[in-house]
């Protein structure tokens, strides 16, 4: 959808954004198709972490978690394409395109497996993905506040479930390609209005950090690259909800964590009682525990939805866990 061979008179203009844009704090790797991704690798060992953020995050949404984990494992943190320093990937953005393109950049790295993979909200969603076509390699997972395919999400006022707005789009094959359509799309818009001061808990991250998620956040790609996961993601909620069906422990037997904000601060006033809400967003995060015979529920104490932000000991804590069990 939208793409076309790569024009390398046309690459260079379009690029230009990024190449302009403040130095990455890991490498920009080359994955073929004109693409290149955004990785940050720091400390030694194995297994190695992978760190998967929610929509709209980049990579530096970890750096309160990566410096701790290094201590004791490899860990990476990476731009999914289109964020910050990561070029566009090829439509439609399926977890299988997004795995594809992670699992490509980090063979490029001679980064190899086991992974443990950590998700956060949506990045939940996105490491399932990446767990359904390479699971041989999975070692561990982390679900953090993580979404469910069955539950139901607050936006617009009311609560809604995203998997009832798919369509029934087949899933194409993935591949390696540049979607130089969106690149072009976002040269023609205007940079978005960021605010000087981050809200909390963006504030808690460190002021270099902050600096460069106000920068990518500014930037339109970013936004559109949004907009294309999220288009998506019924369609691969639906496909979860009957895969599971069919299997409720796709992850077997190896070790998962899902933490999960202690209160989902839903408001009265809804088509759905708080209570219900809350009731059945309890039910949710213990069923993603569920998908292993040796996954355990954990709330934070001190935290909303963003615990990566608010109580990163604690998550840094649940992957050592998961790190050491699978050692």
């Amino acid at each position: 959808m939208g793409l076309r061979m790569v024009n390398s008179a046309l690459i260079g203009p379009l690029l230009l954004v990024l190449a302009q844009g403040p130095n990455p704090p890991g490498v920009r790797v080359d994955i073929g198709g004109g693409q290149h991704l955004h990785v940050h690798c720091t400390g030694r060992g194995s297994p190695t972490v992978l760190l998967e953020s929610g929509t709209g995050d980049i990579s530096v949404i970890w750096s309160l978690v990566q410096p701790g984990v290094s201590q004791f494992a490899r860990v990476c943190s990476y731009d999914r394409g289109g964020y910050a320093w990561s070029e566009p990937g090829a439509q439609p953005r399926t977890f299988a395109q997004l795995a594809l393109e992670l699992h490509t950049a980090l063979a490029k790295l001679k980064v190899g497996p086991p992974w443990v993979l950590v998700g956060q909200s949506y990045g939940g969603l996105v490491i399932r993905g990446f767990a359904r076509e390479y699971r041989s390699e999975v070692g561990g997972v982390v679900f953090v506040d993580a979404v469910q395919e069955d539950q139901r999400v607050v936006y617009g006022g009311q609560p809604h479930r995203i998997r009832d707005s798919a369509r029934g789009r087949p899933f194409p094959a993935p591949r390696i390609a540049l979607d130089t359509a969106m690149l072009a799309r976002a040269r023609g818009k205007p940079a978005e209005q960021v605010s000087d001061t981050l809200e909390a808990p963006l504030d808690r991250m460190p002021a270099e950090a902050q600096r460069l998620w106000k920068w990518a956040n500014a930037q339109p790609l970013l936004r559109l690259a949004q907009s294309s996961e999220i288009d998506w993601s019924p369609e691969e909620l639906a496909r979860m909800h009957d895969e599971r069906r069919a299997n409720r422990q796709s992850l077997g037997s190896i070790p998962v964590v899902v933490l999960a904000r202690t209160s989902g601060g839903y408001d009265s006033g809804m088509s759905i009682s708080a209570d219900s809400l809350e009731k059945e967003r309890r039910f949710f995060m213990a069923d993603l525990a569920r998908l292993s015979s040796r996954g355990r529920l954990e709330y934070a104490a001190h935290s909303g939805h963003n615990i990566h932000l608010e109580d990163p000991a604690l998550v840094i804590s649940a992957i050592r866990e998961v790190v050491t069990s699978h050692r």
